[in-house]
């Protein structure tokens, strides 16, 4: 009985995030704004069928264990941009260093501080510690700090979503008259998120953006683990 139970949650919840997921793409292409951003929508609804259900959310983490072990190829793959835009990084090497050291240095610290100000407990600071970079590297990091990679995930997904929305509106007041630029602060701001946008920029603004998300990740995944050991 428990093993029907188990497989009727992994079939209803699995299917149910891929199918909410797809929807949305396709209602964010047809409007593309970012409160209609498939990784708002689909966590949103599915938060609210779960309140609906009364299911628990490790009901639903039971159901869906699977795409998380995906994340581990996901990871892997990301040497592959790496490897197709190495003409780019040879030639923006100094630019793309300095946005993603700054950048890195002003998310944890951010995180770390705001978490402490609210007086948040050390599992939260550490799940934060992480959330300006992509999914896999963010949980991948998580897990290794202390964090909660579930946690980390959700807040990679809010900090993704605002990030979009902020960049956009720092384009109209910033003068970022170069593509490098534009696509540095997308990635390294947004993440995924980040990349979407600048791809309906240009396709310099979406090869920056997508170099930075890498590199950042990499760097927190190096650099995180260091300091929240000093920061403890």
């Amino acid at each position: 009985m428990l093993r029907n139970d188990h497989l009727i949650s992994l079939l209803f919840w699995s299917s149910t995030t891929i199918v909410l997921y797809l929807v949305a793409r396709l209602v964010h292409r047809r409007w593309p704004l970012w409160w209609t951003s498939p990784l708002m929508t689909t966590p949103v609804i599915l938060v609210a069928l779960a309140v609906v259900l009364h299911a628990s959310y490790h009901e639903y983490i039971r159901g869906t264990h699977w795409l998380m072990v995906l994340l581990g190829p996901a990871t892997v793959a990301f040497a592959v941009p790496i490897y197709e835009q190495r003409a780019l990084i040879r030639r923006f090497w100094p630019v793309l260093i300095v946005s993603v050291l700054v950048g890195s240095v002003t998310a944890m610290a951010s995180a770390w501080s705001l978490a402490t100000l609210f007086g948040l407990s050390d599992s939260m600071r550490l799940s934060l510690l992480p959330r300006s970079v992509s999914t896999p590297f963010a949980m991948a990091v998580s897990s290794d700090i202390g964090g909660r990679p579930d946690l980390t995930a959700v807040f990679v997904v809010f900090t993704g979503v605002f990030g979009a929305a902020v960049g956009e509106a720092l384009m109209a007041l910033l003068p970022l008259k170069s593509a490098t630029a534009r696509g540095a602060l997308f990635g390294m701001g947004a993440h995924a998120a980040g990349v979407a946008k600048a791809n309906r920029m240009g396709q310099e603004e979406a090869s920056i953006a997508g170099l930075v998300m890498v590199l950042a990740g990499l760097v927190n995944v190096l650099a995180a683990p260091l300091v929240a050991q000093v920061l403890r």
